[in-house]
C-alpha cells in the first residue's frame, strides 16, 4: 500500500509539472470545469502561472552591438579599470531599458560587446547606451548680482545674444565640485502641492558631506543644477539639507522625468565610446532556429527511448518513464531559475539527454550479469544498484566539474551550454537512482521471476 501511496504521489507531481511547463492544455480544462460551476457561492479553480520560457538572443532575435572606447587620454594603468566602469554603466542602463538578460561583455582591450534580446527599438537602445548626461551643481558667484544686471541692462537695450547669454551664465554660476558622479540614486517623484513631476536626488556620502556645506553657505542664494551646460533648476536655498537628498524641478513632463532619472542613475560614461559594430537578428529567423532546436530535442528523446527499450527490455522501458519525468523537472527549473535559453544551451540540454539515461545503463548492465548468475530479479536489482553508484557518481562529479570550470571561466555562450548541462546532470542523479528504482520496484514477484527475459 506503501508503494501505490508513494505511486500516486509521483503520478500527481509529474501532472503539475507538466502543467507548469506547458499549461495551455491546463489552463483550457479549468475553464471548462470553472464553465460548469454556479457564478456566486461557489469557489472557481485558479490557472496555472504561465511565465514562459527566457530566451536568448539567437532565439528571441535582437541586437548585438560592439563598441570602441577611446582611452587615449587614460593612462596604461587605468584603462583596465576605464573599461570596467563602462561596462557597469552600460549594464545599468540597459537593465533600465527592460532588455531580458542582457549581455555586456569587455573584449581585448578597448571594445565592448552589447547582446540585446527582444529588443524593439534598436535605435533608442543605441541612443541610451552612448549618452553620457553631465549634471553638475552650481552656486552664485561673488558679483552674481552684478553680472546679473549688466545683463538685464543689455537684454533691454536688445545687445544679448545667445552665445552671451550661456557666457554670462557661466560667470554667474562656479562650480562646487558637486556633479552626476555624487548620485546614488534618482526617481521620478511628484510635488505635492503642485502635482508637477520632479526628480528626486539621493546623494552618496561624499555627495552628502559636499551639499551640506554647499547648501550651509548658500541660504538665501541660489543654487543651479546644470544638466549638459544647461540650467535646468535654480532654487533658492532655504535652510542646510545635511541628509544628502535634493529635487531637480523644471517643468518636466512625467517621461521626460522618468527618461532624466533613468540617465543620472545609472551615472556617466568614464570615457567616449563609439558604436563600430551593429548585427539585428530578425524574431523570424530566431523562431526558426528555435523550431529546428525543439525538433532535435524530441529526435533526440525518441531515438534514446527506442535505445533503451530495444536493448533492455522492462528495465528500458521503466527508463523511459524516468526520463520524461526528468524532462518535465529540467524544463521547470528552466522556467524558475530562469535558465537563458540559447542554441548552445538547448544543445547542452539535448546531450544531457543522452547523459540522463547513462546511469540506467550501468544500472541494467550489471542486472543482466546478475541476472545471468540466476539471481533473482529483487537482488539483481539491488546489485545492479549498489554496485554501479560508485561509477554513476563518479562519472556525473567529473561532468559536473567540467560543467562549473566552463560556466565560471568562458563567456556567456558557453556559460548558458554550461548551465544546462550542469542541471541536467544533477537532475539525472535523482531521476536515475530515486524514480527508476522506485517504479523498478513494481515488477519485483513470481509472475515476473518466470518471464525474465523481459529484463535481458
Amino acid at each position: 500500500m506503501r508503494r501505490y501511496y508513494y505511486l500516486t504521489i509521483l503520478i500527481l507531481a509529474s501532472l503539475v509539472l507538466f502543467a507548469f511547463v506547458y499549461p495551455p492544455p491546463f489552463n483550457k480544462g479549468v475553464d471548462f470545469v470553472n464553465s460548469k460551476i454556479p457564478e456566486k457561492g461557489y469557489f472557481k479553480l485558479p490557472h496555472m502561472w504561465d511565465r514562459p520560457f527566457s530566451l536568448g538572443l539567437d532565439l528571441l532575435g535582437g541586437a548585438h552591438l560592439l563598441y570602441e572606447a577611446d582611452l587615449s587620454k587614460i593612462g596604461s594603468g587605468d584603462q583596465d579599470n576605464a573599461m570596467e566602469g563602462i561596462r557597469d554603466v552600460i549594464e545599468r542602463r540597459v537593465n533600465y531599458f527592460g532588455v531580458s538578460e542582457p549581455l555586456v561583455q569587455i573584449s581585448g582591450k578597448n571594445r565592448l560587446i552589447i547582446e540585446l534580446a527582444g529588443i524593439q527599438d534598436v535605435n533608442q537602445a543605441i541612443q541610451m547606451i552612448g549618452e553620457t548626461p553631465f549634471l553638475e551643481f552650481k552656486e552664485e558667484s561673488s558679483n552674481a548680482q552684478q553680472l546679473i544686471e549688466q545683463f538685464q541692462a543689455k537684454q533691454a537695450a536688445g545687445q544679448i545674444s545667445l552665445a552671451d547669454e550661456i557666457a554670462i551664465q557661466d560667470q554667474v554660476f562656479i562650480s562646487t565640485g558637486l556633479s552626476g558622479k555624487h548620485i546614488q540614486r534618482a526617481q521620478l517623484s511628484f510635488d505635492q502641492q503642485t502635482g508637477q513631476p520632479q526628480i528626486s536626488l539621493e546623494l552618496n556620502d561624499e555627495g552628502a558631506r559636499l551639499f551640506a556645506e554647499i547648501t550651509k553657505r548658500n541660504i538665501g542664494k541660489k543654487v543651479a543644477i546644470f544638466l549638459d551646460g544647461v540650467a535646468i533648476s535654480v532654487p533658492v536655498v532655504q535652510t542646510e539639507i545635511t541628509d544628502g537628498r535634493a529635487v531637480i524641478s523644471g517643468g518636466f513632463t512625467p517621461q521626460e522625468a522618468k527618461l532624466l532619472a533613468t540617465r543620472l542613475t545609472s551615472g556617466a560614461l568614464p570615457v567616449p565610446i563609439r558604436l563600430i559594430s551593429q548585427q539585428t537578428i530578425g524574431a523570424s529567423l530566431g523562431a526558426e532556429s528555435l523550431s529546428s532546436s525543439l525538433r532535435a530535442g524530441v529526435y533526440g528523446l525518441i531515438l534514446v527511448a527506442l535505445f533503451m527499450i530495444l536493448f533492455y527490455r522492462l528495465p528500458g522501458f521503466v527508463s523511459v518513464l524516468a526520463l520524461a519525468v526528468y524532462v518535465l523537472i529540467v524544463l521547470s527549473i528552466y522556467k524558475l531559475l530562469p535558465v537563458t535559453l540559447t542554441l548552445a544551451g538547448i544543445a547542452g540540454f539535448i546531450l544531457s539527454l543522452g547523459m540522463a539515461v547513462d546511469a540506467n545503463v550501468l544500472i541494467f548492465a550489471r542486472m543482466k550479469e546478475e541476472l545471468a548468475a540466476g539471481k533473482t530479479i529483487n537482488s539483481a536489482m539491488r546489485e545492479g544498484f549498489s554496485r554501479a553508484w560508485l561509477s554513476i557518481r563518479d562519472s556525473h562529479v567529473t561532468t559536473l566539474i567540467s560543467a562549473a570550470v566552463l560556466y565560471i571561466f568562458t563567456t556567456s555562450i558557453v556559460k548558458g551550454f554550461a548551465l544546462t548541462l550542469g542541471v541536467g546532470v544533477l537532475t539525472s542523479l535523482f531521476t536515475a537512482i530515486v524514480i527508476t528504482r522506485f517504479v523498478l520496484g513494481f515488477w519485483i514477484g513470481a509472475w515476473f521471476e518466470k518471464r525474465k527475459w523481459l529484463f535481458r
